[in-house]
């Protein structure tokens, strides 16, 4: 700002209408990229990616299938130990909702960072990242349809050194 510029004044158009700050950008200086502060609260983002985990888990369970043995592909004939892969409605909806909770531009963030934890953005490229996710028709259903959103969001939150470390059930 200026001497004599009015406070404010920069964030005012040729129009004079206000115009808010630009969002934050996480610009390389000095070859870092500056400290990121989340829209979305530290303990949302993992309640959210706890939530991401328990809906991807898999649980054990016997099979059998009702088969005999001779037609069950185990050298020693046993009941197999396999990975039951029935999707857990109540944690299913408890994600959707946590999702759809959030603010749109906190979405945004959300499926930002997931892109960047899957390698679409780099994390120097966050402005795009966001600009991107921002343009996104449905990011709750992008975000659903997501594999592994767990690991891409704790991946792209690490790319900024933002981490579940001490929070709830993550630590």
């Amino acid at each position: 700002m200026g001497a004599g510029e009015p406070i404010g004044s920069k964030y005012l158009s040729v129009n004079k209408r206000w115009n808010p700050p630009p969002p934050t950008s996480f610009s390389p200086r000095n070859g870092e990229l500056d400290p990121m502060e989340p829209l979305t609260p530290l303990e949302t983002l993992c309640r959210i990616i706890l939530r991401a985990k328990e809906y991807e888990a898999q649980v054990p369970t016997d099979y059998d299938g009702g088969e005999a043995p001779e037609n069950v592909d185990d050298e020693g004939h046993e009941t197999l130990s396999v990975l039951d892969d029935a999707i857990n409605t109540s944690v299913e909806e408890e994600l959707i909702a946590s999702l759809e909770d959030l603010a749109e531009d906190q979405q945004a963030e959300l499926l930002a960072f997931a892109w960047v934890g899957q390698g679409t953005y780099e994390a120097a490229d966050w402005d795009e990242a966001i600009e991107a996710a921002t343009e996104e028709n449905n990011v709750v259903e992008e975000l659903m349809d997501m594999p592994m959103l767990a690991s891409v969001l704790e991946a792209g939150m690490a790319a900024f050194d933002i981490n579940c470390d001490g929070i709830g059930d993550l630590s």
